[in-house]
């Protein structure tokens, strides 16, 4: 706790919670007559938070005091999806949970599955004590994959890790690429080390099928079609290659000796008017940008997990890591590429001592995809599969509004026969299909400890606030859950700061977390791999991985090349990148946020638009075979021809026709990490009666 330059205020530290590769060092002011938070403010002397949040963020207070939070255990009375609930006792809600989970494990554990994401981002809120209690039940084991797997494991095969440049060293770039990333809405400090570099004179690129608000302040923007990004990049290292742009020496001494020549040949099959036609680019674009890459120093590229999000997105994210390896970026502290900085924390997490997977006592549960959850929950029991799921206990997300093609995903998990479990802030979606809500606390109610995957500092979040009502922090809800299961353990005994205290070593510990401002930084050096040094094997960038291959361009599922006879039916692609004012579906619900967004929307391009009757701001239906969404057209060229963004995620029932975008999407799967093909879907749009 600080001393406040008003003194009638108390300021705790704090930071941000969210899944936004900033994780913002915040202070929180309380007036201590009312025990109320009546300020939320970056921190100005955190290097990447320089003072700033953002707007969704600033108003965190608004969502904490919101009249809606769930502030008692809640049980269903109604049907599955009607939300209708009468407040219990925790006594009662954690007895009958127990007696319901016990009934199920003595039958087979694996029937029972947890479900969480990113809700929170805090190493103890999210996976501590949740994990010790799963692992302790035998219960099945979920790939979080929603996100960022596809990136985040094709980075790690590349690199050794999910690696990268500092992010603040942007600023001293003279070149900066923007790839799949919007960053005004979704890496606002980064943006302002660009616009540092830019009034210094630096370039920036934008790469997006989407011309949004960071690409209009951009020197130029490719809008390329979706889903191939793997294209361009061969078709600049085409460029590279002859015209000799290669950094030879740096390439001899840090790049897979085996696998330069195959992937050299490969890029000579990609002339820039190949990839234009692919693109859907001009060449003088991809050229241009090549030059750029190859003649500027230093160049750095700001890679994001939008460009991912397709079936080929693996492989797209190893040729662009690729890149400044040929160009020897890296030896400038103000070149190479950042798409996650979260590898680096190894040094100073201890994650087996903070979920222990040792509970599991040798048992192997099975694992069940996250982003496969609508099949999944309407699967029977089989050999292959193994024991129908039985019970879901959902925290730090809500899948019925974020999870690929939605209708499987209700039909799931409106079974009768499944009992579910959600702890929660409000009622979502998910909760409304809850036979027990849990009232969890905001970040402003609990202890926890924060890692970046935009940059490399270990924050602190202190308690600002009593919890309110009866929520309680999830670290307690699992403890209780386990004392109710009759789990004893000490480590189910362990208090959060107990838990802190075991998931930090070496540079960083709890203790000297506390002591500090709120925030300790890696020791990593400016320039990571100016001598090579990537976390592999042997040192070297990986390029033909075993299991993997060389990278190559794949076309996505639903496309015109690869699916023509559904192109015929359904002939417009669809990304669905988040609407600037929520993330994911957080925020939805605060009704400031959601007045700024005014409604679901999508974007058409104006030739579209025109092929169909379709007037701008006039209810439209987006369908596929897969389902229909209801929303509003907004004509613009921020769509380019052929391609509409449905800007999301909406609560289905806050929405129209209780729809959202994931009506539309699909469960298939990407090349690498088995993720969610979000940006890689095929449909029309029609005027709606």
């Amino acid at each position: 706790m600080n001393a406040s330059a008003d003194s009638t205020l108390r300021v705790v530290r704090a930071a941000c919670p969210h899944d936004c590769p900033d994780t913002c060092a915040m202070q929180v002011s309380v007036d201590p007559a009312t025990e109320r938070v009546v300020r939320i403010q970056g921190r100005a002397e955190h290097v990447t938070t320089h003072g700033a949040l953002c707007t969704k963020v600033s108003r965190y207070a608004e969502r904490t005091y919101h009249p809606e939070r769930v502030l008692t255990p809640l049980k269903r009375v109604g049907p599955k999806g009607a939300g209708q609930f009468v407040p219990v006792t925790w006594d009662e809600a954690l007895a009958d949970i127990a007696t319901r989970l016990k009934a199920i494990a003595a039958r087979d554990p694996e029937a029972i599955l947890p479900y969480s994401y990113a809700g929170t981002m805090g190493l103890l809120q999210g996976e501590s004590m949740a994990a010790r209690f799963f692992h302790r039940l035998g219960a099945s084991l979920l790939n979080r994959t929603i996100c960022a797997s596809a990136g985040g494991d094709a980075l790690a095969a590349t690199y050794g890790g999910k690696v990268g440049m500092h992010v603040r060293h942007f600023a001293e770039s003279r070149l900066i690429v923007i790839w799949g990333s919007h960053s005004i809405a979704s890496n606002l400090h980064f943006w302002t080390f660009a616009q540092q570099a830019k009034r210094a004179g630096a370039k920036l690129v934008c790469i997006d099928p989407r011309r949004t608000e960071t690409a209009d302040k951009c020197h130029a923007h490719l809008q390329l079609r979706p889903g191939t990004d793997g294209a361009l990049a061969l078709a600049l290292m085409h460029e590279l290659i002859v015209n000799d742009w290669l950094d030879q020496a740096y390439i001899d001494a840090h790049v897979q000796a085996d696998g330069w020549p195959a992937l050299r040949e490969r890029a000579l099959q990609w002339p820039p008017e190949r990839a234009a036609e692919v693109c859907g680019l001009p060449v003088e674009q991809i050229r241009d940008l090549a030059r750029d890459l190859g003649t500027t120093k230093p160049a750095a590229i700001r890679l994001n997990y939008g460009m991912q999000r397709v079936r080929g997105g693996g492989n797209a994210v190893r040729l662009v890591a690729l890149l400044p390896c040929l160009t020897g970026a890296w030896r400038h502290r103000a070149g190479g590429l950042l798409l996650s900085s979260s590898g680096w924390f190894g040094m100073v997490r201890d994650d087996a001592a903070r979920q222990r997977p040792d509970l599991l006592a040798g048992r192997s549960p099975r694992t069940i995809n996250m982003s496969t959850i609508g099949d999944d929950l309407l699967r029977e029991a089989s050999p292959d599969f193994g024991p129908k799921v039985e019970a879901l206990i959902v925290y730090n997300s809500n899948p019925v509004a974020v999870a690929p093609e939605s209708p499987k995903v209700v039909r799931g998990f409106a079974r009768d026969d499944l009992f579910t479990v959600v702890l929660e802030h409000f009622l979502t979606d998910t909760a409304d299909h809850a036979d027990y809500v849990l009232p969890a606390t905001t970040q402003l109610e609990h202890l926890d400890l924060h890692t970046s995957y935009g940059h490399t500092d270990v924050l602190l979040n202190e308690p600002a606030i009593a919890p309110l009502g009866e929520s309680l922090p999830n670290t307690e809800i699992f403890r209780r859950l386990a004392a109710a299961m009759g789990f004893d353990e000490p480590c189910f005994r362990d208090s959060d700061e107990a838990l802190a205290e075991q998931t930090l070593r070496g540079a960083v510990t709890y203790e000297a977390l506390k002591a500090s401002p709120g925030w300790m930084s890696l020791p990593i050096a400016d320039a990571p791999f100016a001598e090579g040094g990537f976390p592999t094997r042997d040192g070297r960038v990986q390029i033909d991985v075993p299991g993997l291959g060389l990278p190559d361009h794949l076309e996505p599922h639903e496309s015109v090349v690869s699916a023509p006879a559904l192109a015929a039916r359904y002939p417009l692609a669809m990304i669905s990148p988040p609407a600037r004012n929520f993330l994911n579906s957080t925020f939805v619900n605060v009704k400031s946020l959601r007045d700024i967004e005014s409604e679901p929307i999508v974007e058409v391009h104006p030739d579209d638009a025109a092929a169909r009757g379709l007037a701008d701001r006039a209810p439209v239906r987006v369908f596929n075979d897969r389902g229909s969404y209801h929303c509003t057209a907004r004509v613009s060229t921020r769509a380019r021809p052929g391609v509409v963004n449905g800007l999301g995620i909406w609560w289905r029932k806050l929405g129209s026709h209780g729809t959202n975008v994931n009506e539309v999407t699909h469960q298939q799967l990407t090349d690498i990490g088995q993720a969610p093909c979000f940006y890689d879907v095929l449909v029309e749009v029609e005027a709606a009666g």
